[in-house]
């Protein structure tokens, strides 16, 4: 049967006991509904709740609750329990406490979301073994310091990491050791990017913490300090440390909402147009809603780039990831990436990586 989370938004000063006594009624008719009730998460503090059912459909999720206790979820999306597992860090009722007739789980799921990315300056072959003898290393590093900072390593894609902490001093410190851990090393060649956000499994969108995992992605890949977090991932962390501030530094920089909400825009319309040759900074003025002037300053200051070298850099990546994926001819890719001309891709290419795409091997 398919995997279902839910959410519930709870009224105020509804308690883990109360949530307790709602799950166990769940258990006692499940079956008159087909499903089975795994576990359920909950945040007296955020008011919010999160059951994993096992059910034929959406709708006898809801039929479950509605004549269980009556509280129906605002939202419900399907998930893999082995992804679920990885965030969360179970997919089953924590062992119930000797004499107890409930098991009460305060447990929130709301988590830290932390994206690192290794990426590459140059590709030179000269150091083309180097790079891929220091990657190795780097990664085991990651995954050695997010163990130790208690930290779950959900997925690693090539050069790219996803990571979930239930704190938030856990993830800033596992972060600042990363990048220590490559500013130690000497490899010039290589560059860190880090960005942490911290969200709800569920929201709106269909995937598991898809909305907390975007924003990391997206401050990892355009925000210029080596270490980028959000307004809230600043506020939650002084809220652990007994309201000590957080320090902005060389290597640390907080985004405001403003500056959060222009890069999730810039980000989502990049993601739509990349590929398109015929698309160019001009729509990006239009869409966004800036001056030329204006989009210029703001993105010179975020992302240290203008329109322009922003635009083709990240034409550029994805030409990248495309070679290190498959065998296409040079003007498949050229085309595939956004740029109109095979000739002008090469020299594109040739500038900011050091080799033509043509004697690039993975």
């Amino acid at each position: 049967m398919p995997l279902f989370m839910d959410f519930h938004d709870l009224p105020e000063g509804l308690t883990a006991k109360h949530v307790a006594e709602m799950h166990q009624a769940d258990l006692d008719i499940e079956h008159k509904y087909n499903c089975r009730g795994l576990t359920y998460w909950c945040d007296e503090k955020r008011q919010t709740a999160f059951c994993l059912i096992d059910a034929p459909d959406k709708q006898a999720v809801i039929d479950l609750h509605q004549n269980s206790h009556g509280a129906i979820p605002q939202r419900i999306i399907e998930v893999n329990d082995t992804i679920v597992e990885s965030f969360l860090g179970r997919i089953e009722d924590p062992e119930k406490s000797k004499n107890t007739s409930l098991n009460i789980i305060n447990d929130p799921a709301f988590r830290t979301i932390m994206v690192v990315k290794i990426k590459n300056k140059t590709l030179r072959e000269s150091q083309t073994n180097t790079l891929k003898a220091a990657i190795r290393g780097y990664t085991t590093s990651i995954n050695t310091l997010t163990s130790q900072y208690n930290g779950r390593v959900v997925k690693q894609e090539a050069k790219t990491f996803l990571m979930s902490f239930k704190s938030i001093t856990d993830a800033m410190n596992c972060g600042i050791k990363i990048q220590e851990s490559h500013n130690c090393v000497i490899t010039p060649d290589l560059a860190f990017k880090i960005g942490i956000s911290a969200g709800i499994p569920v929201t709106e969108k269909e995937g598991i913490f898809e909305d907390t995992i975007k924003t990391s992605d997206y401050l990892c890949d355009i925000a210029k300090a080596d270490i980028t977090i959000t307004t809230a991932v600043k506020d939650l962390y002084e809220g652990e440390n007994q309201n000590k501030p957080l320090a902005e530094s060389k290597i640390i920089r907080v985004l405001s909402s403003t500056e959060e909400e222009f890069i999730t825009q810039l980000m989502d319309y990049t993601e739509k147009i990349w590929s398109n040759p015929e698309t160019g900074v001009n729509n990006f003025e239009a869409n966004l809603g800036y001056s030329k002037s204006k989009l210029y300053r703001t993105m010179m200051n975020l992302v240290s780039k203008s329109p322009n070298t922003f635009l083709r850099e990240y034409r550029l990546n994805k030409a990248l990831e495309i070679l290190e994926k498959q065998n296409s001819n040079i003007s498949e890719i050229a085309y595939q990436a956004g740029f109109s001309s095979p000739a002008y891709f090469s020299k594109c290419f040739y500038k900011k990586y050091g080799i033509l795409p043509s004697n690039f091997h993975s």
